[in-house]
């Protein structure tokens, strides 16, 4: 028996509902280079890892005042690099005292001192806003024969924020968990990454307060490296603007720029390395040098 034949109006309503379901389908997700560079920055709109050519970073002999934290976090890194057990880290504390600068450095010189195998290791950051689609994220790596540090600078959450969720399952807690080439560091200014009033708040409108604060404070449980960055002493400070003024070759002598320096860090109400470069930048302006790339 023969088919009837559709009218041209049927095939016309026909390749227009396709279209449309073509149209409402979501983009195949393209497969990742990773051999296109050893730093990527996740998008999600649409979703893909961005190769970034140059990462902005400083070199780790210039981050002064935090040789304990720089070793642990090296040492961790190295291991994690060579395939050995290593912790998800959170890097928590006072501004401007080199926390992702520190993990930017880390990258670079564990990458470094693997050239002689031809291994390299990824680095992959994740905006914070982003954190909710971790889980893709970590799909798509973990079939990979590379090894990645995903990197969320400045993490926190806020009260009504329910993403943190998403995270705590990812690190630890999910079926899958953090794959075994993946590796979780975060910055934050709050060593908890919840704010105090929503710990409060818990505390005020649960009906078992101890088990509802204790769900917020154990994401930070799933960092088993906890680096803790404080405020640094003017002698650091010194010591931070030194460094940098010898590494950019800065034709000003110590009597020249330190009292600079100081009423720099007091106009500002803060001395960290942020405002050591800061100053640098300011000083190397007005002497017409330009600064070294990194």
């Amino acid at each position: 028996m023969t088919q009837p034949e559709l009218s041209s109006a049927t095939l016309d309503l026909l390749t227009r509902i396709a279209g449309a379901l073509e149209r409402l389908a979501p983009p195949a997700v393209p497969t990742p280079d990773f051999e296109a560079a050893d730093a990527f920055v996740w998008h999600t709109d649409p979703i893909r890892f961005e190769p970034v050519p140059r990462v902005n970073r400083v070199e780790m002999d210039l981050l002064q005042g935090i040789d304990r934290v720089r070793d642990q976090l090296v040492e961790n890194t190295e291991r994690f690099a060579r395939g050995l057990p290593a912790n998800n880290a959170l890097l928590w504390g006072a501004r401007g005292m080199g926390k992702s600068s520190l993990v930017k450095a880390s990258h670079a010189a564990i990458n470094r001192s693997l050239a002689e195998d031809g291994a390299r290791l990824k680095l992959v950051e994740i905006h914070r806003e982003d954190i909710e689609t971790l889980p893709a994220l970590m799909g798509l790596v973990r079939g990979s024969h590379h090894r990645f540090i995903v990197f969320c600078d400045d993490l926190s959450f806020d009260s009504d924020d329910t993403s943190y969720k998403s995270l705590k399952a990812v690190l630890e807690g999910g079926i899958e968990g953090r794959p075994d080439n993946v590796i979780f560091y975060a910055t934050s200014n709050r060593r908890h990454l919840l704010p105090r009033d929503m710990m409060d708040n818990e505390r005020s409108t649960a009906i078992n307060p101890g088990e509802a604060v204790e769900e917020k404070v154990s994401l930070s449980d799933r960092f088993g490296l906890w680096l803790g960055f404080h405020k640094c002493s003017q002698d650091e400070y010194l010591a931070m603007v030194a460094a940098y003024v010898d590494h950019h070759g800065i034709p000003a002598t110590e009597e020249e720029w330190r009292p600079k320096a100081l009423e720099w860090a007091t106009t500002r109400g803060a001395r960290s390395g942020r405002t050591a470069y800061q100053f640098v930048q300011d000083l190397a302006g007005r002497l017409g040098v330009a600064l070294k790339a990194a």
